[in-house]
């Protein structure tokens, strides 16, 4: 039953696709297949342009499972990220595409400044950083169907050569349908079955909520519990664990506020969603709706993690980006109908995997072909070659995506983190002097990215050479805290400096387009 329910859910999403792929035929490919014509009203745009991801179900409930109540800290400033990111930037940045007739982010800044260079850049940058975090999603989607598939009890059902058959399994049949579906409806595939699967995501949250609250003998017992076998970090500030390791001190605290409000507002994913709204007013409605969904989905996801403790204590290290997946057949296997239940809560993180996947996929298919093949290889390519490479990409996606995991990552929410900080250091300062400043010339906005960029992963290749600092999560991906600051911070500081820096240095831009802009 419980993977009958996921299979379920692949064939809707298949569905979908097609119907997508036909809507599709009515209309101009490159405009319809990236952008979906900009018809996406409120309900769209709230519940698919944000970052629920496999983060949000495997990722981020981990981390509250390793260390706690801290981690509620860590994740609020992403709560006031639908009125930073929808209230700032969505009603500027969809009137400078719909003028300049902008498919992509690249696309925006290539035709807002004049520059082939700051479009390749953009192009360069998100095809780095977006393929990193999005292959990472692959391994969540396997995890998902493994546990589907043996109940919770892959390790007894493993190969006697140790091989985990279930996961590569799964990590082939989600590969194959994800892509499959996106390859079938581009742009409007993936918002469509977001949608479907943002409901799927709402639904599997309320109702574990409950049934784990009840068997964990509510939220103090299970919080006692949790203290029990992981000591008084579970339930105090800066969640220390066994190893004395500080989840979040004063500086991370205050770093994450700049990291996921930031990172909303200059993921490139939210950005094209938001240039393919319908209107202001449905960027203000959108606003309540994705403000109101978040409070049904973070903190019940931080209660359950807590329970998930309390009922399943010991899930041996590397494991536990699985809590919330285990803790469905966990629950599931207590009740009637038990199979059903739980595959009706697995959909949940299921489908916030593919959604994210979906998302990325399209982004990063339209960085290849419209802003590298299209604009510098190929000008003048008919549809039909355009639609054509678009396909091969998706599928060379896949194939990276199942290589890539074939060896999976440890940390799933390190690598969203990762992904997030480069994100927000890389694009904000160039979105926001693309939109506001008049001034901002080619040369600052490609100085931004290009520093901000470089200061983040900087700051990840020292963390990778130098020793462990006991604070932040435990990976092998941690960076380097400098001033007990998360990279993030320092990428944003020195992104604003460069972007203002070059752009007063350099000769003021003047045009037509700046005259209707501004």
């Amino acid at each position: 039953m419980v993977l009958a329910s996921l299979l379920l859910v692949m064939s809707v999403s298949l569905w979908l696709g097609w119907m997508a792929h036909q809507a599709l035929r009515r209309s101009a490919f490159m405009q319809g297949y990236f952008l979906g014509n900009r018809t996406l009203g409120s309900w769209a745009v709230a519940l698919t342009a944000t970052v629920q991801s496999g983060g949000t179900f495997m990722g981020f409930p981990s981390f509250v499972y390793s260390y706690g109540w801290s981690v509620a800290l860590w994740i609020a400033s992403y709560m006031v990220v639908p009125i930073t990111g929808f209230a700032v930037f969505g009603k500027r940045l969809a009137q400078m595409s719909r003028r300049l007739g902008a498919i992509t982010v690249p696309d925006l800044l290539r035709e807002r400044f004049q520059s082939p260079l700051a479009g390749l850049t953009a192009s360069l940058l998100i095809l780095c950083f977006m393929t990193f975090m999005m292959v990472a999603q692959f391994k969540a989607g396997a995890l998902i169907m493994r546990e589907a598939w043996t109940g919770g009890g892959w390790q007894t059902a493993a190969e006697p050569d140790g091989m985990d058959r279930y996961y590569y399994v799964g990590l082939f049949l989600f590969t194959a349908i994800v892509v499959g579906y996106t390859l079938l409806g581009g742009f409007l595939a993936a918002v469509w079955t977001d949608l479907f699967q943002s409901v799927l995501m709402l639904v599997g949250i309320l109702i574990l909520l409950p049934l784990v609250l009840q068997q964990a003998g509510g939220l103090e017992e299970a919080t006692r519990r949790a203290m029990a076998r992981a000591g008084p970090g579970i339930a105090f500030l800066p969640g220390r664990d066994a190893e004395g390791r500080a989840f979040l001190p004063l500086g991370l605290a205050v770093s994450y506020f700049f990291l996921w409000v930031f990172a909303g507002l200059g993921q490139p994913a939210t950005l094209v969603r938001v240039m393919a709204c319908k209107s202001a007013d449905t960027l203000r409605r959108s606003v309540y709706l994705l403000g109101l969904y978040n409070v049904f989905i973070y903190p019940p996801l931080i209660v359950i993690c807590i329970c998930g403790r309390a009922l399943i204590p010991d899930l041996p290290p590397g494991q536990s980006d699985a809590i919330v997946p285990r803790l469905a057949v966990h629950v599931g296997g207590t009740l009637p109908w038990g199979g059903l239940l739980a595959g009706l809560v697995l959909t949940a993180p299921f489908g916030a995997v593919m959604s994210t996947v979906s998302s990325y996929m399209v982004v990063i298919a339209a960085g290849v072909v419209r802003d590298v093949y299209q604009r510098f290889l190929r000008p003048h390519a008919s549809a039909r070659e355009l639609r054509r490479l678009s396909y091969l990409v998706m599928l060379l996606i896949g194939v990276v995506a199942v290589v890539a995991n074939l060896q999976p990552v440890e940390y799933l929410q390190a690598i969203v983190v990762f992904s997030g900080a480069s994100g927000a250091a890389t694009f904000f300062m160039p979105a926001f002097m693309a939109a506001f400043w008049r001034r901002a010339t080619a040369a600052g906005v490609v100085a931004s990215m290009v520093a901000g960029a470089a200061t983040v992963l900087g700051l990840y290749v020292a963390g990778w050479l130098g020793p462990d600092p006991l604070i932040g999560e435990k990976s092998r991906f941690s960076p380097y805290y400098l001033c007990q600051l998360h990279p993030v911070v320092w990428g944003l500081g020195v992104s604003v400096l460069a972007g203002l820096g070059v752009s007063m240095l350099t000769e003021p831009p003047r045009g037509r387009i700046l005259d209707e802009l501004f």
